[in-house]
């Protein structure tokens, strides 16, 4: 099992910048693949960003390709996701997750998330 615990979120003007942290208990991190997720009112939650267990390999959703970059670091535990350009509509509850299996499917552990507001 793992934990996982969301930083970074906060209030930014629309065409600012933010970086959330996810920093993940146990020793097993390396061994599961990550991925941001979010949800705004009224909205289901949806996929925004994964990253392989290695972490050679990624993908975004399409709502945020070339604005966010996943990362992680496996020697500290923690996965980033940097994002830029931010839009009003990127307003939401940012979740970061973990998947034994692969970064488009299988995500078992949820962090409590951390919330992102972009003011127009």
């Amino acid at each position: 099992q793992v934990q996982l615990v969301e930083s970074g979120g906060g209030l930014v003007q629309a065409g600012g910048s933010l970086r959330l942290s996810c920093a993940a208990s146990g020793r097993t991190f390396s061994t599961y693949a990550m991925g941001w997720f979010r949800q705004a009112p009224g909205k289901e939650r949806e996929f925004v960003a994964g990253i392989s267990k290695s972490g050679s390999s990624t993908d975004y959703a399409d709502s945020v390709k070339g604005r966010f970059t996943i990362s992680r670091d496996n020697a500290k535990n923690t996965v980033y996701l940097q994002m830029n350009s931010l839009k009003p509509e990127d307003t939401a509850v940012y979740f970061c997750a973990a998947s034994p299996v692969n970064l488009h499917t299988g995500y078992r552990y949820w962090g409590q998330g951390t919330q992102v507001t972009v003011s127009s």
